[in-house]
């Protein structure tokens, strides 16, 4: 079991000065924040052992500044692929369509949201639905046509043939 109070004890009277040195290699609070959180993490983790370092703080710093130089050459190549290949394409707001048959979609009952987002988004056949949500097929069709209904009558249709090609 690790030495709960020794590593509290040595959280404590490290972070600030941890934190500090982070800040001063990236020049920003939250990346420091987070790459110095995440070796004191893995100090924890391996806390019998680095505890009994001479300088767990020495340990503990080199991981975080490993964690923080990683996550900026991380952010560079990121920045590198940007500029050769250019930004993506913005991807267009949902239509109020798809935003009222989303919202009718969660009312459904999980079964039938589920069959019918397979069946009709991802195009597999009733069959294969069947396998994916361990059902027999005709539950499958079933929660199909009840889910259609029930959409139709959410989403005011007035002619389920529509609501069945679509």
């Amino acid at each position: 079991m690790p030495d709960v109070d020794g590593f509290d004890e040595f959280y404590r009277g490290s972070r600030q000065r941890l934190l500090g040195f982070v800040y001063a290699l990236t020049g920003d609070l939250a990346e420091a924040q987070d790459a110095v959180q995440e070796a004191y993490v893995r100090a924890w983790q391996r806390w019998s052992t680095v505890g009994r370092y001479d300088d767990p703080e020495a340990w503990v710093r080199v991981v975080a500044s490993r964690i923080a130089v990683s996550r900026w050459r991380s952010l560079r190549s990121r920045a590198r692929a940007y500029l050769r290949h250019g930004a993506t394409e913005a991807v267009p707001a949902p239509n109020t369509d798809t935003v009222e048959v989303v919202a009718a979609l969660r009312r459904l009952p999980e079964e039938q949201r589920t069959a019918l987002a397979l069946y009709y988004l991802l195009g597999m056949p009733v069959a294969e639905v069947a396998r994916e949500t361990n059902a027999p097929v005709g539950t499958v069709k079933a929660r199909l046509s009840r889910g259609r209904t029930a959409l139709a009558g959410l989403l005011a249709v007035t002619d389920l043939e529509e609501v069945a090609d679509a």
